[in-house]
């Protein structure tokens, strides 16, 4: 395999990622706007996005299956106009029925492209020989940034819902049709020379359990902020609305620029310390935001939340999906990315309404001590992320690295 097709699929695959955050921000961000134009009532609301991730979770464990007969890249390439063309709908359609089924649409897609999305990142890790992971998930930040300043946009300026998606939609979507010529599927790298045998059997659920709770945490710590920072700001902490709104915004820089240097660290101090750090990190940012005393301290451990949690995900996928190379191969692989991303829906289901619960029974400072003890949980998992070719900066990694494509080329 050339190493021009190992640069254009890596170039492709972080503009999908970068369409897809682009369209998840553009989705949560406007669910205001949303509610008021089809007239969900307060009560209908949470079932109706409760239903996105529980089918995102139905749609990665059908992607699973399907690419047993068919290439993960062929999935993508499907799946990611019809979430485009679903949050289109989501934003031009004309009554109860056609929302519901445009986001049932959209949560089926989704976790479709998110397994799919995965699969190839990790394919592509493993030919590449060090880590590239973080990178992908990078981009993904970049087009959530995009998306919500977008959505500021069209909210401040009083635009509807389909003038908002639709020229989104017209310009995103023939280029991810374009981009998509030039995924990379399944490739063999240095994984194949430490056991990875082709049989495509599934990895025991067993073996993919810390990977699933690092998961879960992860997700419940993100849907924590995503859904409570603004308020806890607000109602704890004091600030103006104005204000409240600033933490979320840094929480997604800092994830982008974690995302971003995320690699390095992995090529130097392995997985597992970069797994660790940003769960020690996460932790501090949870322990700071429940112990501060003013908006200044709430800021600066949202901050910290940014750079912690954002290694966690892209490091658990590519953890499990080297184990199951090792155990089954590419399709093993495969089979181990998609049941670890329906975590992904598990934690954020959870996280929002538990620190709710919680923040009601007793208090929301009480409440962002759950997260940080489950992230804390997450530091003595890491030990999992060793010995799985995480460490790809010392020598041997190096050496097994010379080799990355099915017809022998150095990347």
């Amino acid at each position: 395999m050339t190493d021009t097709r190992m640069r254009r699929g890596r170039a492709a695959l972080a503009f999908s990622f970068l369409v897809q955050g682009v369209a998840f921000a553009l989705l949560v961000t406007r669910i205001p706007a949303i509610q008021d134009r089809y007239g969900i009532s307060d009560a209908l609301l949470p079932a109706l996005l409760a239903a996105v991730p529980v089918l995102a979770g139905v749609g990665s464990v059908v992607t699973e299956r399907v690419v047993r007969r068919v290439a993960p890249s062929l999935v993508l390439r499907w799946a990611q106009p019809v979430v485009l063309l679903a949050l289109l709908t989501v934003g031009v359609g004309q009554g109860m029925v056609q929302v519901a089924l445009a986001l049932a649409v959209f949560g089926l897609a989704v976790g479709a492209l998110d397994a799919s999305m995965n699969m190839l990142g990790v394919s592509l890790q493993r030919a590449y020989g060090r880590s590239i992971m973080l990178g992908f998930h990078a981009a993904y930040s970049l087009g959530g940034i995009a998306g919500a300043s977008l959505a500021w946009l069209g909210a401040h300026g009083g635009w509807a819902l389909g003038v908002s998606y639709a020229p989104v939609v017209g310009v995103l979507l023939p280029l991810a049709l374009v981009g998509s010529r030039w995924y990379v599927d399944a490739v063999a790298g240095p994984a194949a020379e430490t056991g990875g045998t082709g049989n495509g059997r599934g990895v025991a659920f067993a073996v993919l359990l810390p990977f699933c709770l690092v998961m879960s945490f992860a997700y419940i710590g993100d849907s924590t902020v995503s859904n409570w920072s603004a308020k806890y700001l607000q109602d704890v902490l004091g600030s103006s609305e104005q204000t409240a709104t600033v933490p979320y915004n840094v929480y997604m820089v800092m994830t982008l620029l974690g995302r971003t240097l995320g690699d390095l660290g992995v090529r130097r101090f392995g997985a597992a310390a970069v797994v660790r750090a940003g769960a020690v990190l996460a932790a501090a940012g949870f322990a700071l935001v429940a112990g501060a005393p003013g908006v200044a301290a709430g800021m600066a451990g949202f901050t910290l939340l940014g750079l912690g949690l954002c290694v966690l995900v892209p490091q658990t996928f590519a953890a499990a999906g080297r184990i199951g190379f090792e155990k089954g191969g590419p399709a093993g692989s495969d089979a181990a990315v998609a049941r670890l991303n329906v975590f992904n829906y598990v934690g954020f289901l959870v996280g929002s309404p538990l620190v709710g619960v919680i923040g009601d029974a007793w208090s929301y400072r009480g409440a962002m001590l759950v997260p940080m003890v489950l992230v804390l949980v997450t530091v003595g998992y890491a030990r999992s992320f060793e010995g799985t070719g995480g460490r790809y900066g010392d020598g041997h990694e190096r050496a097994r690295a010379a080799d990355v494509g099915r017809d022998g080329h150095r990347l």
